[in-house]
């Protein structure tokens, strides 16, 4: 028969599975809302990035209702080691989700700006980048409602290959700038496009990291794989 306590443990487990279900559904909304900026881009589709930019309110959303549950949790259960990892890790995850948000939505800004301006030559890595950086936000947060720490070191070990990418296209973008000053304004919006892709990709990295505490209650003992060169060129504005 059961017991108080068995009843007791698992609430618990059900309330920390809650807690993991509204971070992947922030992390859900946040891949849209990146597939939708790039879509609106590729095909200047500005109410397709209107919708993304609406999407930002239900992640703050989400983000409220992590935060007081995981301080509920601490309040009320008092959870020791693992379990408390996951809470805390949870509470450091859920603003990196929302920060994921705020730069999908500055991508989708500037495909509004970009599409009141002719095209420049076709870019296709800024959609490649869009594509890897939306996996490893995937992963990642799959990675921590399972605790998967090799997946969550496969994200980690990505970030390389998009920073390579982003310093390739800013070399493209550069060199398109010096062939037609005509180019400057939208090649300047598509620097932007690019820097805010590669920040989602360093926060998935961050959020990795994370899981990696949060499992073996220690942190990861390397450094992380940075080879980007144009990163102090470009930041994006708050």
């Amino acid at each position: 028969m059961p017991t108080d306590h068995s009843h007791i443990v698992k609430s618990f487990d059900e309330e920390l599975a809650r807690l993991s279900d509204l971070i992947s559904r922030m992390g859900g909304l946040a891949e849209t809302q990146l597939e939708q900026s790039i879509e609106a881009l590729q095909k200047r589709d500005s109410s397709l990035a209107e919708s993304a930019i609406e999407h930002d309110r239900k992640i703050d959303v989400l983000h409220a209702e992590v935060d007081e549950m995981a301080i509920r949790l601490l309040a009320l259960r008092q959870p020791m080691a693992g379990d408390l990892r996951h809470i805390v890790t949870g509470l450091k995850i859920a603003p990196i989700v929302e920060r994921i948000g705020d730069y999908a939505k500055n991508v989708a800004k500037r495909a509004v700006a970009l599409n009141q301006m002719p095209p420049v030559k076709p870019l296709f890595t800024i959609p490649r980048m869009g594509r890897i950086v939306r996996e490893m936000t995937k992963d990642v947060l799959d990675a921590f409602a399972n605790n998967d720490v090799e997946k969550a070191h496969e994200v980690w070990l990505r970030d390389a290959e998009i920073d390579d990418m982003y310093d390739s296209l800013f070399r493209e973008l550069l060199t398109y700038m010096m062939e037609d000053p005509r180019n400057i304004t939208p090649c300047t919006h598509l620097l932007f496009v690019a820097r805010n892709i590669e920040r989602i990709g360093d926060l998935a990295t961050n959020i990795a990291e994370l899981i990696h505490y949060q499992v073996e209650g220690v942190i990861l003992d390397a450094d992380r794989p940075k080879t980007d060169r144009a990163s102090v060129t470009v930041v994006e504005p708050e």
